[in-house]
Order: C-alpha cells, then sequence, then structure tokens
C-alpha cells in the first residue's frame, strides 16, 4: 500500500458557498476568494510532496483538523483542549473542512475527488493549527 502524508499549516479555510452572477441569460458561479485562495495553498503545499504521476486507483482519505483554541478559555478548558478531551463542535462544519482540502488536492496528488472511497474526518484543537493529511492507495 502506498501512504502520502502532507501538513497543511495555518488556519483551515471551510469552503464556502458558491456566489453566482448574472449577466443577461448567462450565469456565472464562482468560489468566494477565501476558499479559492485556501485551495490555491493546499495545491502549492501538496506540489511539493506529490507523486511524479498522479493517482488513479482509489484513495482512503483521512483529514485531522487541528483548530486554533479560543483565548477565551480557561487554562483548564485550554489544557483539556490539549489533551483532546475538549473538542469543537462550532462551525465551520466538519464536511465544509474537508471539502476545500480535497478540492485542493485534486488534480496535483488525485486525477478526480470521486476516487475517494473512504474518507475519515476529525476536528481536534490545538495551539499549532493545521490539517494533516494522510493518503493511502493501491494493494493492502
Amino acid at each position: 500500500m502506498n501512504v502520502l502524508k502532507i501538513e497543511i499549516p495555518g488556519d483551515v479555510q471551510a469552503q464556502q458557498r458558491p456566489k453566482f452572477s448574472r449577466y443577461g441569460n448567462n450565469v456565472s458561479v464562482r468560489d468566494p476568494k477565501e476558499s479559492k485562495d485556501y485551495k490555491s495553498f493546499v495545491r502549492l503545499v501538496a506540489s511539493q510532496v506529490a507523486p511524479d504521476t498522479l493517482i488513479t486507483e482509489e484513495i482512503r482519505l483521512r483529514i485531522d483538523v487541528y483548530r486554533k483554541i479560543p483565548k477565551s478559555f480557561s487554562k483548564k478548558k485550554h489544557q483539556q483542549a490539549v489533551d483532546g478531551e475538549l473538542r469543537p463542535t462550532t462551525k465551520p462544519d466538519i464536511d465544509n473542512l474537508a471539502k476545500g482540502i480535497k478540492d485542493g488536492l485534486s488534480k496535483v496528488v488525485w486525477h478526480d475527488d470521486s476516487q475517494v472511497t473512504e474518507l475519515f474526518v476529525r476536528k481536534m484543537y490545538s495551539d499549532n493549527p493545521r490539517a494533516e493529511v494522510t493518503i493511502e492507495w493501491g494493494e493492502k
């Protein structure tokens, strides 16, 4: 089995709803700037460790998102967050966090998102916000 690990530093940007514009009878759809910029950043980070050729097989994907610990937390809550006893239950939704990362890896690491047959995503707190992505493919 092949394994590729990618660490994406900084706050993970959740995929936002697309923006729609109308020009006469034409309707265009575009990504909001924050989502577009984050996907570009993911592509940049991934391109430094991506395989020489795009993965074309089925993919098992694991994403661990580490959110910044709020400054409003007491020392006790902060320690619980660091220890993993307290997990983020606030927005953004976990699926929107994964979507931006998946879109950023498409055409850099793999051919298309449809190749992802297993997806495991977790949201946790850390003093070091980031996303840790593990991609597995090939023979088990």
